[in-house]
């Protein structure tokens, strides 16, 4: 793979001598990386793997998923080989799970156009689904060791703290400036260390909360710690206003079988399963909501039954309590005849065991866990 070239060095914001700090900075991570399984083989597929994982996930929960996927899926034929609903259950936990759907799609695309290995070229890495700018860059370095810049989050918060910026970082002309800047500073004989180095150097001593900055090995290039401002910074933009959204939904029984539905692909969470239910409307109550919704979704008209559990999950900025209840269908009425699918791609009734084979939002897969301990769940299926 040609090498891409480098920005020239002039007009760059690094005033330090640049050498210098990439010695200090790689010295500090050859003794202090952390041991990670992608680091171990630097295979490419491992290395793309790692970094969708962690677009939005902590290092120490990625492992673990990581793992157990690799174990799956040894490489991209098996993936792309692979059903949506395997993928989603192996997903399950991580959250955002656009980025599974976009693993499958970026499969397919590497077994029509690249015969099944990984792409070497940038443009080719970049074009893969769900592949933006830093992970491409990320990508390149680790793997193939290119010069490429990576700018993630914690590479930004060390950046802006380097050079003590008093302007939010967290915009897109911000990010242009600084991948400019990290080009600039890039080590061009080792960047699949330094990169690694500067997001490193973010996830563990250049804190969001509390950076260590006795135990950081380039503070004498840092002009927000030389002028007392590091809590201050980076500067970021207000995020969104949380919205918190009270749900209900049903646990409904027929035949010793439970009914779940699987949400539409222009929903949200499309793909993953549910036991049918919906939002409470104002002033409603949780067993008002749950009759309502499983009328207008399945066309059945139940009865609430006891209280199963009410947990709680997050979605970007969405704050989500769910109450779930056990529920009957009204006397008389076969549940598995009288079923409508109004809302939902498919509907299933299965064993309660069963339930751990499928891909539930990270709200209803606690309370399958909590469904599956209740001491009533066996009289609940008897009784149907």
């Amino acid at each position: 793979m040609p090498k891409p070239s480098l920005p020239a060095q002039t007009g760059s914001a690094w005033s330090f001598d640049i050498a210098t700090f990439r010695r200090k900075l790689l010295d500090w991570f050859s003794a202090s990386a952390r041991d990670l399984p992608w680091r171990r083989t630097l295979v490419p597929y491992h290395v793309w793997l790692s970094e969708i994982m962690l677009q939005q996930t902590q290092m120490d929960r990625a492992v673990g998923y990581f793992q157990r996927f690799v174990e799956r899926f040894p490489d991209v034929a098996s993936l792309d080989a692979a059903g949506e609903d395997e993928v989603l259950k192996l997903w399950e936990g991580l959250g955002y799970y656009s980025r599974a759907r976009n693993l499958r799609r970026a499969a397919r695309q590497i077994m029509e156009r690249h015969r099944g290995v990984f792409p070497v070229q940038l443009s080719d890495i970049r074009a893969l689904p769900g592949v933006g700018p830093y992970t491409a860059g990320a990508i390149a370095s680790v793997a193939y060791n290119e010069p490429v810049p990576a700018v993630d989050a914690n590479v930004l918060r060390v950046f802006a703290r380097l050079l003590d910026l008093d302007q939010p970082v967290d915009t897109p002309a911000a990010r242009r400036s600084m991948e400019s800047e990290a080009a600039q500073l890039l080590d061009p004989e080792e960047p699949r260390a330094f990169n690694q180095a500067l997001m490193e150097l973010g996830a563990l001593v250049c804190r969001p909360r509390k950076a260590e900055c006795q135990a950081c090995p380039v503070s004498a290039f840092c002009l927000a710690f030389q002028r007392g401002v590091v809590a201050r910074r980076p500067v970021l933009r207000p995020g969104p206003e949380t919205v918190r959204i009270q749900m209900a939904c049903g646990v409904l029984a027929s035949r010793g079988r439970i009914l779940i539905q699987k949400r539409r692909a222009d929903d949200v969470w499309p793909g993953l399963w549910e036991f049918p239910g919906g939002v409470l409307e104002e002033g409603e109550r949780p067993e008002d909501a749950l009759v309502r919704e499983l009328r207008e979704e399945t066309a059945l008209d139940v009865l609430p039954g006891g209280r199963i559990a009410v947990v709680r999950s997050s979605y970007t900025r969405y704050r989500i309590t769910l109450h779930g209840f056990f529920c009957s269908a009204a006397h008389g009425v076969d549940p598995e005849q009288a079923f409508r699918l109004n809302e939902a791609d498919e509907a299933r009734f299965v064993a309660p065991d069963d339930l751990r084979a499928y891909a539930f939002p990270s709200g209803h897969a606690r309370l399958v866990a909590k469904l599956l301990t209740d001491l009533r769940l066996e009289a609940f299926l008897a009784a149907d």
